[in-house]
């Protein structure tokens, strides 16, 4: 493929005079590489030592500092030198097109280069499966999925391909992957799990070499992050911020390896958890955070705090200074405080003026965060290069957004071998709410955060893909309930499952049965006579144990994303070669239920039949 330099190359000289123009600020320097942190010839260290000695102490909390988009103006990034702005979930300009996106990042930016020293801000956003965030990106699956395909090479390229659909957005920041090793099915997040053993999601850290490139500063190059750190995926209940309650051994053997593989990925940043460990904060846990990552494992990157993370370390409402020292000198370098910013700022300054947070520490974490911001060539290539941005939702994407679906699809039932389907002269009827919906089948972190159901951006549904599949001769009747089916239909295929959510608001905590519509449409199915196959789009295993006896298949697809036509290709020949990266319950009352627990599941890890 055709590389492009990622960013408009523009002399510094250049930018400074466009920043002059643009904001109201004190004038940078005069001319380009003036000072030796301006001169792409010296090496990152140098540049990093020289710029920190011109910084003032506003300058350095400004680099601390991540404030949400829709808290800030152009000129509160100028006036208030801050480092970082994020999107939180679905948080996107108007319109919502990627070049809406590179229009708002350019602009950003020419208000960070209008400060006396041009530092370049940088862009987070959570683009976890696919640039979800913008109408129109490839929504690949999600991690659970990926898991599934046990191919962290396919993992890699989609790496890239996100990493090129955020380059021509402008962002240069992705608050992926969730390394979190799931093993509680009840936890909201579990879709964005790997797996439940520490093996799977270590392998697949090869999203960071996607991400990142084999080092920053490349064309496509995107800041990754290691997500939550640590033991998010253990909490008690799978409780969404709660307590993981493990001895210290437990934790590295199940929690730290993930984390492990991507430092020595090269990962540029790793973001804390909500959760705690024995009852402890992580966002306040400097033997975690400073001991351990940047420590033992010599993770040499920055550490970001969670959305308001800071606030919950006294579990009060409201972060005090306390909570800003306690975070600050537990390690965290970078503080996302999306909307009350000005107000952290002025207490971290405080906080550095009466001792509490020493002088070094600051320093430390800029030296951090700027050596990123070099090591990605923000200060040669700070704007968007829209060479990109036809990327975003491109057909080659989409084709290996489809591979990857196709590769993640799960085959744990085929009673009297009624899959593959024919593809000429059959008769197929279609049902479910899932069938043809692409918010459902894209789940959580959709062009909003908890995601919903309906057209909410272009792609292919599991009904469409099954159409297109359709050879001749082939009818495919399609009714959400069931209703109009009959005896002479050879095969029926309920799409079922879960409706979107993310975290906090998926956890179940009671029944993980499918809803009565879903049994209700299977039900109408049955009545007719023909074989059902029961395809289940879900973020998790569901409690299915006293329904599948009497369904003929049963295919897991996960939350596939846009590319509906891979669940097809396996229902109409494709071998399916995905495995269970969870064990699947036999009841709900198992939970939490992994392999080597010695519990009897429905299905271990591991699991998937072929044709």
């Amino acid at each position: 493929m055709t590389r492009h330099p990622r960013r408009v190359r523009r002399p510094l000289s250049l930018v400074l005079l466009l920043a002059a123009v643009t904001a109201l600020a004190a004038p940078g320097p005069a001319t380009a590489a003036t000072f030796p942190y301006q001169d792409a010839t010296q090496p990152v260290a140098i540049r990093v030592a020289d710029l920190l000695s011109r910084m003032t102490l506003d300058e350095k909390i400004g680099q601390m500092t991540q404030a949400e988009r829709g808290s800030v103006t152009n000129a509160d990034l100028t006036t208030y030198r801050l480092g970082s702005i994020l999107s939180g979930g679905g948080s996107a300009p108007s319109p919502n097109t990627a070049t809406g996106w590179a229009d708002m990042y350019d602009g950003f930016q020419r208000a960070a280069l209008a400060t006396p020293l041009a530092i370049p801000m940088v862009y987070g956003v959570d683009a976890v499966h696919g640039h979800n965030n913008v109408v129109g990106a490839t929504i690949f699956p999600h991690n659970i999925g990926l898991g599934a395909t046990r191919d962290p090479a396919l993992v890699q390229q989609i790496g890239q391909a996100v990493a090129e659909e955020i380059s021509g957005t402008g962002v240069d920041w992705n608050f992926a992957p969730c390394l979190c090793v799931a093993r509680n099915d009840r936890w909201g997040r579990t879709y964005e799990s790997f797996g439940e053993t520490p093996d799977i999601p270590s392998d697949m850290t090869t999203l960071i070499t996607g991400l990142q490139g084999t080092s920053l500063g490349g064309p496509t190059s995107v800041l990754a992050t290691a997500k939550h750190y640590l033991g998010d995926g253990g909490t008690a209940g799978g409780d969404d911020q709660g307590d993981t309650a493990l001895t210290e051994a437990e934790l590295h053997a199940i929690h730290l390896p993930p984390f492990q593989a991507a430092v020595q990925r090269g990962v540029g940043s790793v973001m804390i958890s909500y959760s705690s460990w024995n009852g402890v904060k992580l966002h306040g846990h400097q033997y975690l955070i400073s001991t351990v990552l940047k420590g033992e494992l010599g993770f040499g990157g920055f550490v970001v705090s969670d959305w308001n993370g800071i606030d919950q370390i006294d579990g009060s409402a409201g972060f005090t200074a306390a909570e800003v020292t306690a975070a600050i000198n537990a390690g965290i370098d970078m503080v996302m405080v999306p909307t009350a910013w000005k107000t952290f700022i002025s207490t971290l300054r405080a906080e550095v003026q009466n001792g509490h947070v020493p002088l070094s520490r600051i320093d430390d974490a800029n030296r951090r965060i700027l050596t990123k911001k070099f090591e990605l060539g923000l200060f040669e290539r700070p704007f968007t290069d829209r060479g990109w941005t036809p990327t975003v939702g491109s057909a080659a994407h989409r084709a290996l957004a489809r591979q990857a679906v196709r590769q993640s699809q799960v085959l744990l039932k085929n009673a009297g071998n009624v899959l593959p389907l024919a593809r000429d002269n059959n008769k197929i009827f279609v049902a479910g709410k899932n069938a043809d919906n692409i918010g459902n089948q894209s789940g959580g972190w959709t062009i909003s955060w908890q995601g919903s159901s309906g057209n909410i951006t272009p792609g292919t549904t599991i009904l469409q893909g099954i159409r297109a599949a359709a050879g001749p001769g082939t009818t495919v009747t399609y009714n959400a309930r069931g209703t109009g089916i009959d005896g002479s239909y050879r095969a029926a295929i309920a799409v079922v499952g879960e409706t979107p959510y993310a975290e906090g608001q998926g956890d179940r905590t009671g029944s993980m049965s499918l809803d009565r519509e879903d049994l209700r449409t299977i039900s109408t199915l049955r009545n007719s006579g023909v074989p059902v196959i029961v395809v289940l789009v879900s973020g998790r295993p569901l409690d299915v144990a006293a329904e599948l006896p009497d369904w003929n298949a049963l295919l897991a697809a996960w939350l596939p994303g846009t590319e509906g036509a891979g669940v097809a290709d396996v229902l109409f020949g494709a071998a399916p070669t995905g495995r269970l990266p969870m064990t699947w319950m036999n009841s709900v009352g198992q939970q939490p239920v992994n392999a080597g627990d010695g519990q009897v599941p429905l299905f271990p890890q591991g699991f998937g039949l072929t044709y």
